[in-house]
């Protein structure tokens, strides 16, 4: 599990502390007009811990600890033998696959939202057999003595054959919900 960590954030992972995103995951921040905002090293920490963990437990098909992770609202409104079912029809899913943090984005306080600190990761999984997952996990903390909880998830399996060279094809990109960014680029 640890080897996984590693791969999934870019450097080993100590046992006791969270793992630490690569150096080259692109990161912004957006808070309301007249709002200075920077997350902290430990909003960074709490959110990337959550992050790992949820994705950790999906690998693993621990489905039990993953729905556990959901905020009570998307539980509700994603009842747990309907979402585990949707999860266990993709079976390659979050199975083999290297999970790379490719871009997290800061929320605080989105209009139309309850109130908190949003982290959102864009990622990318690359397979053996040569497809991947592409996605992102939004999760949330309502106040600084809160835990973290993921809030909405999408991922797109993309086949081999919509894939070139490591990169999906043109016309299959605007179609993945995850911002590939400096993704598209790296062979990894």
């Amino acid at each position: 599990m640890l080897a996984a960590t590693a791969l999934l954030f870019g450097s080993p992972a100590a046992l006791a502390a969270p793992p630490a995103l690569a150096p080259e995951v692109e990161r912004e921040v957006i808070a309301p007009e007249g709002v200075t905002f920077k997350p902290s090293p430990s909003d960074e920490e709490g959110a990337v811990d959550r992050f790992a963990e949820y994705t950790l437990a999906l690998e693993r098909r621990d489905f039990a600890a993953a729905y556990a992770m959901l905020r009570l609202s998307f539980q509700a409104a994603n009842p747990r033998l309907e979402w585990e079912m949707n999860l266990r029809k993709r079976t390659t899913l979050w199975a083999d696959g290297r999970i790379r943090p490719l871009r997290l984005s800061w929320y605080l306080d989105p209009a139309g939202q309850p109130s908190g600190l949003y982290a959102a990761f864009d990622f990318r999984g690359d397979r053996e057999d040569r497809t991947m997952d592409c996605g992102y996990v939004v999760v949330h903390r309502a106040t600084p003595a809160d835990g973290w909880t993921v809030v909405r998830t999408d991922t797109s399996e993309v086949p081999a054959d919509l894939i070139e060279d490591g990169v999906p094809k043109a016309d299959v990109l605007q179609q993945l919900p995850c911002y590939l960014g400096k993704g598209i680029a790296t062979n990894f």
